[in-house]
């Protein structure tokens, strides 16, 4: 395999893990953005509580899931390190290649 070729195939899986890795912060920011709705609704419905005459329900959202998203993060930290270290030993290959040649 040509070391050009595993070059760029490292440099386009450290790209993908690159996109992975913004997906699921993201993803984590949403999933904390949604806790703190959450969190100041069931404050609103412990003040309704006092009032239930006036005590609104209000529609059940799908929970957070910011299990996920941080196992996605992994993952993708753990591609982007396996494809830097593929660009790194393509990059010391063609270093010693060259001072070989030399």
């Amino acid at each position: 395999m040509p070391i050009g070729s595993v070059f760029n195939n490292g440099v386009e899986g450290f790209n993908r893990a690159s996109q992975g890795i913004e997906k699921a912060s993201a993803e984590i920011n949403r999933a904390s953005i949604e806790q703190q709705d959450d969190a100041q609704l069931a404050q609103q419905r412990q003040l309704q509580a006092a009032r239930p005459e006036e005590a609104v329900t209000a529609p059940v959202a799908q929970p957070a899931r910011i299990d996920e998203a941080l196992v996605s993060l992994k993952v993708e930290e753990f591609n982007a390190k396996a494809n830097t270290q593929s660009i790194q030993t393509a990059d010391e290959v063609l270093g010693t290649l060259i001072d070989v040649r030399v």
